[in-house]
């Protein structure tokens, strides 16, 4: 049985201003993103520092925000399968990416910082424990060639609905 997984989704340009890519000012970075099964779309664009447009999604937030939802999505499996009672999850990831001289870059490290609430106030070192683990196993985490780290914090609160 074959397990590999497939991605499919559909990339369009939308930054034709008119005369094309005649020159570098002379069309938008703007782009949108759609899989077959979302229901929503992304709008896309470039780093503001490329021209790209701040109220758009650039492809560094895309793998950050990649990277941080990864590690969340592994973070909840292991805590149910831990029993521990998640009822809050918070993070604020970062990424840098050093500038090289020729413009382009490639990214260095990612920082999440993920604010956890747990139910059992016993369980709050097995759970920020867990946090190793779900970076072990993140496919994201695994497949970029630069440190992702993970500076956790795990409270232990009243359960919300």
């Amino acid at each position: 049985m074959d397990h590999t997984h497939h991605y499919r989704l559909n990339l369009r340009w939308t930054g034709n201003l008119g005369p094309g890519t005649t020159t570098y000012r002379a069309y938008s970075r703007d782009g949108v993103a759609s899989a077959p099964s979302a229901q929503t779309s992304l709008d896309l664009t470039a780093d503001p520092a490329y021209r790209g447009d701040p109220a758009r999604w650039n492809p560094e937030q895309l793998l950050v925000a990649a990277l941080a939802q990864c590690h969340l999505l592994w973070y909840l499996h292991l805590a149910a399968q831990a029993g521990i009672v998640v009822t809050d999850y918070a993070d604020s990831p970062e990424g840098t990416m050093p500038n090289e001289v020729s413009g382009t870059g490639a990214f260095s490290e990612v920082v999440l910082h993920p604010v956890v609430t747990i139910t059992d106030p016993a369980r709050i070192e097995q759970a920020t424990a867990l946090h190793q683990e779900a970076g072990s196993l993140c496919n994201i985490a695994r497949s970029v060639n630069f440190e992702v780290r993970c500076l956790p914090t795990v409270l232990a609160g009243p359960t919300t609905v």
